[in-house]
């Protein structure tokens, strides 16, 4: 990572305009497909499959990004941009803390931990997107899934998470500033 001259506010700006809503979409995508698949699948199943849920995330944002012709988070000498990557590193290693939680025999803490902890990567990428709309998805989320998780009786509490955390997406992808070409960037100083 290379130092950068730039203000602040010119390195949020240069976030904006080199990231795009790819990633937002492909958590959406990849949360409603487990939601779906909840209603059918043992609820071990389920929350198993969410433990991999953040290594689908990224990789599928990729994609959609590829096929649109755009790349995820442009040039890359951002400093914001590795912050936000390495942010999801620093959620990576909290999860086996849902695993552990769920060892009394209820599947579903594991589901519901992964919700949260996914959604706190949201933290970072609004701080550095210069968006509060990032720490309001993740705070809605969380406690939406808390919510969630005690109130929606069985078979559908995993399907309720699932579909708390597409709703924060879907707020997300409306009220967060533009992100992309169409996002205003700041010159440098001379």
């Amino acid at each position: 990572m290379t130092m950068s001259n730039r203000s602040l506010a010119e390195l949020q700006a240069d976030f904006r305009a080199s990231s795009t809503n790819a990633m937002p979409i492909a958590g959406m995508i990849t949360w409603a497909a487990l939601g779906i698949a909840a209603t059918a699948l043992p609820e071990r199943t389920v929350a198993n499959a969410s433990l991999y849920i953040m290594a689908v995330i990224l990789p599928l944002a990729f994609v959609i990004d590829r096929a649109r012709g755009r790349n995820l988070f442009g040039g890359g000498d951002n400093p914001l941009v590795m912050l936000f990557l390495r942010g999801i590193i620093m959620v990576a290693l909290t999860v086996p803390l849902a695993v552990i939680g769920a060892k009394g025999g209820q599947p579903l803490l594991v589901l519901l931990g992964m919700a949260i902890l996914a959604g706190v990567v949201w933290i970072p990428f609004g701080w550095a997107a210069d968006d509060q709309t990032g720490t309001v998805h993740a705070v809605a989320r969380g406690i939406g899934c808390y919510l969630a998780y005690g109130l929606v009786p069985a078979p559908w509490t995993g399907t309720a998470i699932c579909a708390v955390v597409v709703l924060a997406y879907l707020y997300s992808l409306a009220f967060m500033r533009p992100l992309g070409p169409q996002a205003e960037v700041r010159p440098a100083a001379a």
